[in-house]
């Protein structure tokens, strides 16, 4: 007799369906076959004591269990579950003619208890897309399934419960579904930061346009104080960013789920002795990095020079390409990392070059040497570059009142609309600094004298064919915050500006 159930595996942050296949034959051998991993061969053990301290019975013949498509590897306890229905079924222990319409995940302990298990989001996603009536899952991960609507969400939290289910059509008593509440924003507000006016402005030309920001100024200027306030001028993430990125958080365990997406922008702040694996992903079980785990938000490295070179580097391709490759031999996965980079860093090793009041103590060669420490390539690929000055004793004293965090987030929330607009007929982009060269070309031209200002400051600066293309995205944002169907002279004037560190090289060579 052959019976069939179906889970799911995780690739990145999709699901692929499983087929599990359950014949019994003559015999008492049992087989396992489809490219299971350990943890999906040790289901045998756990499997055979569930069912003998629940008064199962384990067939006493040859079992023969194909995980389809056998090509793909099955990873994780998930497994047991289904595999324990099929066994179920195939005995004639449960009455298998609804078991094509549901999906099953979950790990069995010896007492036949169900246990959490991490990825179930895309999994239910996965499972809604390809017509399943319902899924089965671990009653902890219930809040969690039950961010996707249209589809019969089963909590079980023993095998008991999924045998009641499908031989009398019990189902499990479900969790009361809280209410699901919109979190209130952080107690940081710009409103707190007194002066800094240019170094604002930065954030919300950032902010609004989706651009990477580095800031760089001597020690207590407020360069930390400012970046930790950047998630609060974001705009809300819309419903397919919100599913995505809880996704991520879903197969990366990083957050508990109390039966709401994730709704504000997230925010990561890795320290510096991060290793290049941590930062971007991998590692002997693929897991995402800190660049996927800010997707859709913004990663702030403070004082950059100190990270490792290495860790640094492999960033470049996905800041171009917003998604990680991690390819190994018999595999090959896939993590989205569409994230605003927000770094900070001393303008020298002592940090009081340029400083009005204080004595810079290093040598050019010593600055040139700090520098250096962040390759040209990767300067390239960050938009905005803005010098902060130290503040004045009269403005930290002044007791007039800033604009406030809200203030802004309107203002960006209505500059991302403008370009929701523009990119709706494409369906590519979200934001200006995501902009491709066919894009570029159409949505910034240029006026002659804009072109002579920008011609000048190339040939000043010696700027790459790349840090033209920022300084042209950044032009495009201003133009949109000032409500300018066309990008005008005042607009390059003041994305050119923006390129500190350009300046700084230019003035050491």
């Amino acid at each position: 007799m052959l019976v069939k159930t179906y889970s799911s595996t995780l690739c990145g942050i999709t699901s692929t369906t499983i087929t599990i296949e359950v014949n019994l034959g003559s015999g008492i051998n049992f087989y396992l076959v489809g490219l299971p991993d350990n943890a999906v061969k040790e289901s045998h053990q756990r499997i055979k004591s569930a069912f003998k301290n629940n008064g199962l019975k384990f067939p006493g013949r040859e079992i023969t269990i194909n995980m389809a498509p056998a090509d793909i590897k099955k990873e994780g306890t998930v497994f047991d579950l289904p595999i324990a229905v099929g066994i179920l079924s195939v005995s004639k222990q449960i009455n298998h003619e609804n078991l094509n319409k549901y999906l099953m995940i979950g790990e069995l302990s010896l007492d036949g208890s169900l246990q959490y298990c991490k990825g179930v989001l895309p999994r239910v996603l996965q499972a809604k897309k390809e017509g399943f009536q319902g899924i089965i899952v671990p009653q902890q991960n219930y809040y969690e399934a039950c961010l996707v609507e249209n589809i019969e969400i089963i909590p079980a939290t023993n095998i008991k419960d999924v045998i009641h289910f499908f031989n009398q059509n019990k189902k499990p008593e479900t969790p009361p579904i809280q209410p699901k509440t919109i979190k209130p924003h952080s107690n940081l507000d710009f409103k707190d930061v007194q002066g800094q006016y240019q170094v604002k402005r930065a954030f919300e030309i950032s902010a609004a346009g989706g651009h990477n920001l580095i800031l760089i100024g001597p020690p207590g200027a407020g360069k930390s104080m400012m970046a930790k306030r950047m998630p609060d001028i974001l705009p809300p993430l819309n419903i397919n960013e919100a599913l995505e990125t809880t996704s991520l958080y879903s197969v990366s365990q990083k957050v508990n789920f109390e039966g709401d997406l994730i709704r504000q922008r997230p925010f990561r702040k890795p320290h510096h002795t991060i290793s290049d694996v941590a930062l971007v992903g991998g590692g002997g079980i693929p897991k995402p990095g800190e660049i996927s785990l800010a997707h859709n938000g913004v990663l702030f490295l403070d004082e950059l020079p100190e990270y490792k070179r290495n860790a640094l580097e492999v960033m470049r391709q996905p800041m171009e390409d917003q998604i990680v490759n991690i390819s190994r031999a018999n595999f090959s996965m896939e993590y989205p990392a569409n994230f605003m980079l927000l770094a900070a860093m001393n303008p020298c090793p002592c940090g009081y070059l340029n400083h009005p009041k204080k004595k810079c103590s290093c040598s050019s060669y010593q600055v040139q040497k700090y520098l250096a420490k962040i390759s040209g390539p990767l300067l390239d690929r960050i938009d905005l570059h803005v010098e902060v000055a130290p503040v004045s004793f009269t403005e930290l004293s002044s007791e007039k009142l800033q604009e406030s965090s809200k203030t802004i987030r309107e203002r960006v929330r209505s500059v991302r609309e403008t370009q929701n607009i523009r990119f709706d007929k494409k369906k590519k982009n979200r934001n200006n600094a995501n902009m491709n060269k066919v894009e570029i070309n159409t949505f910034c031209k240029l006026s002659k004298d804009s072109l002579e200002l920008l011609e000048l400051a190339m040939n000043r600066l010696n700027l790459s064919a790349r840090a033209y293309d920022r300084i042209l995205k950044v032009a495009r944002t201003i133009a949109d915050m000032d409500s300018k169907k066309d990008i005008q002279q005042n607009h390059i004037a003041e994305a050119i500006q923006y390129r500190a560190l350009d300046k700084m090289n230019q003035y050491l060579a």
